[in-house]
Formats: C-alpha cells, structure tokens, sequence
C-alpha cells in the first residue's frame, strides 16, 4: 500500500445470527478508502464471486507433478469509478446514494462506497476448505491508479444452500446383509442383516441402526459401528482421497451359539460438513460401516451412504478438515446507516455452456443429488436403488462415472 492510500477495506453486514448467505439473499456492504491527499482514480470496483479449486503436488521419481483445477459458479464485477466505460466490455456502474456518478478525484481522509448483490437462486456448493481444496464465496474491492500496482482487499463469506424437502430416495430404507464362514482359530460362522431408516439426515439428527446377528461360531463377537468421512479431490484424471473417522461405537457381545437383535442409534455431530455431491471437482462423503468383531478372523462388514442435508434453518454450521474447524468468517465492521431493502440486479453466473454454473443454467445438472426429480446414476437411489432392497446386488461403483458415489478403496 502506498503512501498516498492508508488503506482499501471491503466489508459485509451480516443478516443473521450466524453470518451466513444463501441462495437468493442480498448482501450488502461498503468499500472503505482511506486516502493521505488528494488522489486520482482510473477504476474503483467490487467483484463478488464463488469458486472451487484443487491443488496438490506428487513426486514421480525425480520430477513432481502439479494436480490443479478449477470450477467457477459466478463473477460479477461492478464499478464506482471507471476511467473507461467503453474498453472491452460495457461495464455495470454504481451511482452515489443520490443518484450521482462518484468523482474519479477524492480528498484526503475515509470514503464509504456502498453496494448491495444478491446471490443467485441456483444451489451452488456449501463453503468448504480441505486439505488439497476449497470452495470459497467472496467479495473483492480493487483501486487502479495509473502507474500504479492495484490494490485490493478481500472478505469472504460463508455460504450454506438453501434447505430443501429431500426426496423419497434419501428417506427410504437400506439393507444389508454378511454372512462368514470361520476357519482356523475360530470354527462354526456368523451372519449378520443390517437395516437404517434412511439415508439422509440433519445435523445433530439420530442415525438409528438395527442389527440382527446370528452368531453360530465358538467364540463371543461384538458389533462395531463407525462413521467416517471421505474427501475426494479430482484433478488431470487423478483422484486425491483422505478419509477420517468421526466416531467409533461398539455393542454389547453376543454369545455363541445365539441370535441377537440390536438397536443402536449414532448422533450426527452438528459440527459437520454438509454434503457436498455437485461439485466436479471435490467431494464430501459420509459412509456408515457395520461390522462384527470376530477374534482370529476377518471381520465382516458391510457399509451404507450418509448424506448429511443443509440445516433446516441457516444455523452457521463449521466445516471441519478432520479436526480443523474452519468458522464463517467474522466481518470487521464499519459502521453503516440502517438497512434499507435493497434493489439490486440479480447475478448472471458464468461457465461453459452446459455446465452447472453456467449462465441461464436452472439448478444442479439433472442426476444430481438436489436436482428435481433426481432419478441417481444406474444402482444408486430409488426403490430399487442402493440396498434398499436386500435381493439387489452392490451398484457398479466407478468413480469416473459417478465419483460422489465413490466407495473407499481400502479398509479403513
């Protein structure tokens, strides 16, 4: 920052409790320039956007490889002060409260520019920072002088989509069953049949687990429950895959030569990540696992999707990296007269024709999770859809096609 600019600061006011934005809201702020004397301004402006972005780095044998990619969901740019309004495209201007346009001359001391957006109505995915990868919402101020580096500030803010009724495919039932033969240490066998109540829920919501296990073997066993969540980052056709427990649970032992059935039901910490299913890029997943602790064997497990919906009411739920809570940023405000409903232009999203995102675009590409009438990629949702029905056999799982149903890879 030079001498002549003391400082160039954006700011929101938040609308809630929470400090958090969703689709169709407004948000309003103001760009702050603080000038030592008289300065000339050849542009003034305030961008706000959202995009998500993968990176990360491998060694292959003495070289190393860069895995990146990006996913625009919207850039608008919009200007107090432009030099000029014909280079390129025509540019959006921004008047004073009066109606008048601002000076490209200001005086020495702290000038407030004002502005108001609104989001866009389509779903876009929830803020989110990983390990290798982000999706981030944020409003940006730039000065350009002439002969001078630009300046600019930042702030982002916290987006959660807009809740919406799920489907009957996220609420229906899921089955399964395991059955093992014992060798070795440990003879006879063990068979268990696993049913949920469904596959979506709230954070903080009950996830109830019936459990009937059949234990024909010479030794006692006890069940296990895991939940566990699955970050996939995607790049140059290069899966990047980081999977962290959230909580672990047994059961009481069932004895041998006995049949047991068993209710145990999980809390959905609130501190979670939503799901994150519309994203090209990156993935958050939740998987249930379910198995038998057999001494001297292999345990038998079987493994069901979790989905973790918005909140019903924007709550300011955190994202966490497997134990890193990352909190709605917090806004260092500047005093501004009282909120005034306001009359903004609505956004235009950008991207590649086609793509979510792209502008005119209605909602979340069609097969999505949130798309209306959401029919699932082939062996996933619906009534005949991913263990809801016991006779059916494990959908075809290639993350290529469908990398938001992606299973683990390994034993975790």
């Amino acid at each position: 920052m030079s001498l002549t600019v003391k400082n160039i600061s954006v700011t929101y006011n938040p609308i809630n409790q929470s400090n958090t934005f969703t689709s169709g809201d407004f948000i309003s702020g103001q760009v702050i320039l603080d000038v030592a004397k008289d300065t000339q301004m050849q542009s003034l402006s305030v961008k706000i956007k959202g995009k998500a972005e993968v990176y990360w780095t491998e060694r292959h044998g003495q070289t190393t490889v860069v895995y990146s990619d990006k996913e625009k969901y919207y850039s608008v740019e919009r200007f107090f002060v432009l030099e000029d309004k014909t280079h390129g495209n025509i540019r959006e201007m921004l008047n004073d409260p009066s109606g008048q346009p601002y000076s490209m001359v200001v005086a020495p001391g702290r000038h407030v520019y004002p502005f108001t957006f609104q989001l866009p109505q389509q779903h876009f995915p929830p803020s989110f920072k990983g390990s290798v990868g982000k999706i981030v919402y944020a409003l940006e101020a730039k000065l350009g002088r002439a002969m001078r580096v630009s300046s600019k500030d930042k702030a982002e803010f916290y987006y959660v989509p807009k809740h919406d009724l799920p489907g009957p495919e996220l609420m229906a039932p899921q089955y399964g069953s395991k059955d093992k033969q014992m060798k070795l240490f440990t003879s006879g066998s063990v068979s268990m049949y696993i049913n949920t109540e469904k596959m979506g829920y709230y954070l903080g919501e009950g996830l109830k687990v019936l459990a009937e296990v059949q234990n024909n073997s010479s030794r006692s066993i006890k069940p296990k429950y895991c939940l566990y969540e699955k970050h996939s980052f995607f790049a140059r056709g290069k899966r990047r895959l980081h999977t962290h427990n959230i909580l672990k649970e047994e059961g009481e032992p069932i004895e041998p030569n006995s049949k047991k059935t068993v209710t145990k039901v999980l809390s959905i910490p609130p501190s979670l990540a939503i799901s994150i299913l519309n994203c090209r890029i990156l993935t958050v997943e939740y998987r249930l696992r379910v198995c038998l602790d057999v001494p001297y064997a292999t345990d038998p497990e079987i493994k069901f999707p979790v989905v973790i919906l918005p909140p019903q009411s924007v709550s300011g739920a955190k994202n966490s990296d497997f134990g890193i809570w990352n909190q709605p940023p917090e806004s260092n405000m500047y005093p501004s007269p009282p909120f005034i409903t306001p009359q903004a232009p609505p956004l235009y999203v950008v991207g590649p024709p086609g793509q979510f995102g792209a502008s005119g675009y209605p909602g979340p590409p069609l097969g999505q999770f949130g798309a209306p009438g959401f029919p699932g990629p082939p062996g996933q949702f619906g009534p005949n859809s991913y263990r809801s029905d016991p006779s059916a056999p494990p959908p075809y799982q290639d993350y290529r096609l469908y990398p938001q149903f992606s299973d683990h890879p390994e034993k975790s």
